[in-house]
């Protein structure tokens, strides 16, 4: 029992000093205006700071945010219980600040009430760093086939994930070695039941479809908000940071933290490293729905510049944006931290990608087979035929938990958003 007071002791303490910092940073900045966080409180006091503090320098729209004193957290969810409701409430009102002129609502608007469609919160503390989040248990590949139409060889694949790549990469080379064997001029993905997943997974699959050609052209860029890219968001100093492998690093003399990785542009571009001997598609052909999203849309992104990209099916979700896990006292906050751009500066599909051929999905469709509604329009186009468009949902569907309530709902997908376990830091 004296163990675990000693524990609860040393979070609410790391929570107190945390803000302390917070308070000297901005004393010594031109901010002093602005009301700081008190230094006393009770724990659910202090957690409801943290998260405000946190987003104040690490939420990738930090810069709609009011100040601490405006905001007042203590005051603003005093009446909230459980302590989990309140703390998901907060999230929820920091993510509708930013509004998006393009469609006149928040960036993340609510996916249903009081829940944003990307930042969440979670009870448990998570190993965090540059790991984070939950990802599908759906594994990465579940069928690939090639197939003939006409003079037209056709590579096709169906992902279900993007687990760690260490856990898919054998399966992968063995699968487009395979499909390399046939010389196809082009693929279809189908990433209709994939809600993302691990960011260096999709990258690998991307250099396994391109040419050679390609090597060193930009995939895509990973841009935090300016305070991260400037090196001041200097709360990140109280979350270690964790590599690929699970490992701490030192740095400095030091365990390094989340405040000693780069966040600049230059070092969160990553350009084409080809992989495999798939060396002869020149068309793409993704087949998606509203559970495409996440590391899946960046796949179809980063492609778009480069290849003749067509989307088949249903739009797709919708989230240009990734994060990793803040642990703040026994709760970890996924705050989105940083938007994809691909290699032609593009990063707009907030609100999903439309696609060019419309087509409504069965629940289990039969996966590779060339009748299939959605395979069977990819081959129609590419021989020149038209696939009569089918009124179909916006958005494919599932079962949900409502996070404030905990009860089932029948909503859109969400997948989990996009993990970057690649986090590098800085030059020493």
């Amino acid at each position: 029992m004296k163990k675990r007071k000693f524990g609860v002791s040393c979070l609410v303490l790391l929570i107190f000093m945390c803000l302390i910092a917070c308070k000297k940073e901005k004393s010594s900045s031109a901010e002093t205006d602005e009301i700081i966080s008190p230094t006393t409180g009770t724990r659910t006091q202090f957690t409801l700071d943290s998260i405000f503090l946190y987003a104040q320098q690490v939420y990738l729209w930090s810069d709609a945010l009011p100040n601490y004193g405006d905001f007042n957290p203590r005051q603003k969810y005093a009446n909230v219980s459980p302590d989990l409701t309140a703390f998901r409430k907060e999230l929820f009102d920091i993510s509708q600040f930013k509004i998006d002129k393009a469609t006149g609502s928040a960036y993340e608007f609510p996916i249903y009430t009081g829940s944003a469609k990307y930042s969440y919160l979670e009870a448990g503390r998570i190993n965090g760093g540059a790991t984070a989040g939950v990802i599908s248990s759906s594994p990465a590949l579940l069928t690939s086939t090639g197939l003939t139409s006409g003079d037209k060889n056709i590579a096709y694949l169906a992902l279900g994930a993007f687990p760690k790549l260490s856990r898919c990469q054998a399966i992968l080379d063995q699968t487009f070695t395979e499909l390399a064997a046939t010389n196809p001029k082009y693929i279809v993905v189908d990433l209709r039941s994939n809600t993302g997943g691990y960011v260096e997974t999709a990258e690998y699959i991307a250099n396994l479809i391109v040419p050679t050609s390609l090597n060193g052209k930009v995939m895509y860029t990973e841009m935090f908000n300016a305070k991260m890219q400037a090196g001041q968001a200097r709360i990140l100093k109280y979350q270690p940071y964790i590599d690929a492998a699970g490992k701490t690093v030192v740095y400095n003399g030091r365990n390094a933290t989340m405040a000693d990785v780069d966040y600049t542009e230059k070092g969160n571009t990553y350009h084409f490293n080809k992989k495999g001997n798939l060396t002869t598609i020149q068309g793409v052909y993704f087949i998606v729905s509203g559970k495409t999203a996440s590391a899946s849309e960046l796949l179809i992104s980063c492609l778009k510049p480069y290849f003749n990209v067509k989307l088949i099916g249903e739009k797709t979700y919708g989230k240009p944006v990734g994060f990793f896990a803040i642990n703040i006292d026994q709760y970890s906050v996924y705050l989105s931290s940083f938007l994809i751009r691909n290699g032609a500066g593009w990063s707009d599909y907030f609100t999903g990608m439309p696609v060019d051929i419309a087509v409504s999905s069965l629940a289990s469709p039969d996966l590779g087979n060339p009748e299939e509604s959605c395979l069977k329009a990819a081959i129609n186009d590419l021989n020149g035929l038209k696939t009569t468009a089918k009124a179909g949902l916006s958005h494919t569907t599932l079962m949900q938990v409502n996070p404030l309530s905990g009860t089932t709902t029948l909503e859109t997908a969400t997948g989990f958003g996009m993990q970057e376990n690649r986090l590098r830091l800085k030059n020493k």
